[in-house]
């Protein structure tokens, strides 16, 4: 399982996980992005509704994938 995941973050492209964590991430952009609200209601301590906790998976899956992508990219060891 550890080695499919690592290879599908090695053979994903950065630039699909930058455009999801750009568009799907922030969407909708006004008037604020989605992901924004939903981390202040998590700060409030607010974010209590099924829907909202939903919204905070769906909008933030393509950040934390963004961020798998890149530490996987900063530990990986080139092949010769």
């Amino acid at each position: 399982m550890r080695a499919r995941l690592l290879k599908f973050l090695d053979d994903l492209p950065l630039l699909y996980a930058v455009l999801f964590a750009a568009t799907l991430g922030l969407a909708p952009f006004t008037p604020e992005p989605h992901i924004w609200e939903k981390l202040k209601m998590l700060a409030a301590g607010t974010l209590t509704e099924a829907i909202d906790i939903f919204d905070l998976v769906f909008h933030g899956w393509t950040w934390v994938l963004l961020a798998a992508k890149l530490a996987r990219m900063a530990v990986a060891r080139p092949e010769a």
